[in-house]
């Protein structure tokens, strides 16, 4: 056992030395670096569910790091939420919130997923929790409007007739 720890120890400077002068030059990437995220986010923003999910779902596979998992969950919330498959989106919005119960868009996802699937009070309760997050969020007040809608609609009071009789032109003089 010993000796194998030696060889590699010996064997790694030599590796090293192998390299070519254009492998010891630092590179610099621009760029997203999961490029299937990206476009999945893009689609997603654009309107475009299945093509988001699809993207995602393939970034997720090659995700490096937490940071790029619940990115792509979080995305997947949301995508699945836009494509109205709530029970799927409620997957993954609970992997997020299970790993960061601080990150309010996933609790305004989860509460249209909530809405989607007439369970008003958990929705609400997200609702609740995701403006304690970021009380400025104008998707969130979005988001609470669709519940209000839902749970105590407003009835209309009062009706306003606009309806207009024609003006009487048997009185009128030809001009």
């Amino acid at each position: 056992m010993v000796w194998r720890i030696l060889l590699l120890v010996l064997l790694a400077p030599a590796a090293l030395h192998a390299q070519t002068d254009d492998d010891m030059k630092s590179k610099t990437v621009l760029g997203p670096t999961n490029v299937f995220l990206y476009d999945g986010a893009n689609a997603l923003q654009a309107g475009h569910g299945e093509e988001g999910v699809r993207l995602t779902l393939k970034g997720l596979k090659l995700a490096h790091g937490q940071r790029e998992e619940k990115m792509g969950h979080a995305n997947l919330c949301a995508g699945f939420v836009l494509m109205r498959q709530a029970q799927s989106a409620l997957e993954h919005c609970n992997w997020v919130l299970e790993r960061d119960p601080f990150h309010w868009r996933t609790y305004n996802n989860r509460a249209i997923a909530y809405l989607q699937l007439e369970r008003f009070e958990e929705s609400e309760a997200d609702v609740k929790r995701g403006q304690e997050l970021n009380p400025r969020s104008e998707n969130l007040k979005e988001v609470k409007g669709m519940l209000l809608d839902e749970i105590a609609p407003v009835t209309e009071n009062i009706t306003i007739d606009d309806r207009r009789s024609p003006p009487d032109t048997a009185d009128e003089e030809p001009q």
